[in-house]
């Protein structure tokens, strides 16, 4: 009774490219944090450069040190100019080669630090047994990044078809970006309506994103497109996309 509220993680897999990804988690991340939560950005990817490697992000401990006792976890999170923290894995140079003794300590480390948070948006990727670094990240939402491409659609379908191998039977959640809302609807109808059929797996909409020149400028500005450019479509977007995160993870604290 004396615990607090368990923190929200939501692990992202995309099927979109590098640059799309990067905007969504920021930009996601940021409009969480104008809404009033201590929102955590965890780079979990393995071979592809993540979050925190796109931000140019050096500084600070990673996961996988604290997992070795090589470095204190308050080290971990550094505070980002968005308005939301960001933590690592690991750095590209570090290879994720661990014993049994450290993948506890990597769970455990993960554990303790999701409690400074109010919310915890994981950029992950599925390794070669098609599991997660961090075996928690089972236990949360896991949504799938895709675009309006045959390309991305594919390949989002094949992430869903390998975490139902993997985790059996659940429910994932879709976000489409870099499409219209007709569009948008399109894909998930048809993505819904395939692993329904084929996988017997339920996939749940968790709306999309427009593309928008907007969200490329604000990159390159190095500020999240709801602060610099508040009116843009992707920053309603983004606004709504993080209200349902927002919505939800107070239900359940709740």
């Amino acid at each position: 009774m004396l615990a607090g509220p368990k923190p929200r993680v939501i692990t992202f897999l995309s099927a979109a490219s590098g640059e799309e990804k990067n905007a969504m988690l920021v930009n996601l991340g940021a409009s969480m944090a104008q809404g009033g939560r201590d929102v955590l950005l965890l780079d979990a990817c393995l071979a592809s450069e993540g979050v925190s490697t796109r931000m140019n992000v050096s500084r600070g401990s990673t996961l996988l040190q604290v997992a070795r006792r090589e470095r204190p976890l308050d080290d971990v999170m550094v505070s980002m100019p968005q308005g939301f923290s960001i933590a690592a894995l690991k750095r590209n140079t570090q290879r994720l080669e661990i014993n049994a003794e450290q993948s506890r300590g990597l769970h455990d480390a993960f554990d303790v630090l999701a409690t400074r948070a109010d919310i915890v948006v994981v950029d992950a990727e599925l390794d070669k047994e098609d599991g997660f670094p961090i075996s928690s990240l089972t236990d949360g939402d896991i949504v799938v990044q895709v675009s309006n491409s045959p390309a991305s659609i594919k390949e989002a379908y094949a992430i869903i078809k390998r975490l139902n191998g993997k985790l059996g039977r659940r429910p994932f959640n879709l976000l489409v970006t870099g499409a219209s809302e007709k569009e948008a609807k399109v894909v998930y109808q048809n993505m819904a309506q395939v692993a329904n059929r084929y996988l017997a797996v339920r996939i749940n909409s968790v709306g999309s994103v427009p593309a928008d020149e907007h969200t490329k400028r604000a990159m390159h500005l190095g500020r999240a497109v709801v602060d610099a450019f508040p009116l843009a479509g992707a920053s309603v977007a983004f606004r709504q996309l993080a209200e349902r995160f927002v919505v939800a993870e107070a239900a359940i604290a709740g």
